[in-house]
């Protein structure tokens, strides 16, 4: 194999870890958004 598959293959590794990565930030944001309405519902006793 070529440099270039190597490249390549190296590419594409790097974008689906991007990918993963920004996936767990964006499931990471959906709990704590949960979570914060449930503190401010919790909170809104007043």
């Amino acid at each position: 194999m070529g440099k270039e598959v190597y490249l390549f293959a190296a590419n594409i590794i790097v974008w689906v870890g991007l990918g993963c990565y920004v996936a767990f930030l964006a499931g990471a944001q959906k709990r704590l958004e949960r979570r914060l309405k449930r503190l401010e519902v919790l909170g809104d006793d007043d």
